[in-house]
């Protein structure tokens, strides 16, 4: 199938504020991509590209003050394959980890490691190892925490969602996330689109999403403590230790958010080409 991915982000900034923005779709989706989602500014300022330390696709502006649009849309095409489930995975010991997995076992700013370990070990250690401790996890967290948009918080951490027990995708993410690494399984923070294809109404309102990948078996496996089903229409878009490192925006000045909208779309199937008379 094909996807319609992009957003349009407007900021009121009182004067020039420098921006970084982690809006692109992962490099990794590079070869099914049909339209580029490059970066348009309104007005127009230069936009330089970047990769960061994670491998995400990043961008640079300076808004000028006033008011700027950001927008971008991108059609790619997609298997329409919901997300794999390998039961079968191993949990690797931590002496046999591939060094650049190590970071993705350690505590971050939203995934407190050391006020989760204990809780983690007790809920969880007579669980089987591997993919079916990780599905444990996600089975726990997404009963656990009641979804509620008016519930978010950008400073809610791993430990505040689990003993607040409310939240938003980040915070199911966040905590699922801390408790892998609790029990050592190396687990990075995902962001992305996510639209509503292959499930039944009613649908929320449009916005990025936020899930987690887990390292087993020599490979990172995608984990979605929030739906707890394998979806389809999955466009990662950067991946991090946790919502620190994939923030969308990061803005160096004051500045007021004063319009948001994302969509995720999928596009009719194109008529088959007819065979020449």
């Amino acid at each position: 199938m094909k996807l319609r991915v992009g957003y349009e982000l407007v900021y009121d900034c009182p004067q020039p504020t420098p921006m970084m923005l982690m809006l692109h779709v992962h490099h990794t989706r590079a070869p099914d991509i049909v339209v580029p989602d490059q970066v348009t500014t309104f007005p127009m300022v230069p936009v330089a590209s970047y990769r960061d330390g994670f491998g995400n696709w990043c961008s640079r502006i300076v808004a000028p003050a006033g008011r700027t649009r950001i927008a971008s849309t991108a059609v790619l095409h997609d298997s329409g394959i919901a997300d794999p489930v390998v039961a079968s995975a191993r949990q690797h010991a931590v002496q046999d980890l591939p060094t650049d997995v190590l970071v993705f076992l350690l505590g971050s700013r939203y995934c407190e490691t050391d006020r989760l370990t204990e809780t983690a070990w007790q809920l969880f250690g007579q669980a089987p190892m591997g993919w079916g401790r990780v599905r444990a996890i996600c089975d726990f967290v997404h009963r656990h925490i009641a979804f509620n948009y008016a519930d978010a918080r950008p400073t809610r951490t791993a430990w505040e969602a689990f003993n607040e027990r409310r939240g938003v995708c980040r915070d199911y993410a966040h905590l699922a996330v801390a408790l892998c690494r609790c029990m050592n399984i190396p687990a990075r923070y995902c962001t992305g689109y996510l639209g509503d294809m292959g499930v039944p109404p009613p649908y929320g309102p449009m916005d990025f999403a936020a899930w987690f990948e887990a390292y087993l078996d020599g490979a990172w496996h995608i984990f979605d403590p929030r739906n707890n089903v394998p979806r389809i229409g999955r466009v990662l878009m950067a991946r991090g230790r946790d919502a620190v490192d994939v923030a969308i925006t990061n803005t160096f000045g004051p500045n007021t958010l004063t319009g948001f909208t994302v969509w995720t779309d999928e596009l009719p199937a194109e008529p088959d080409a007819q065979a020449p008379a």
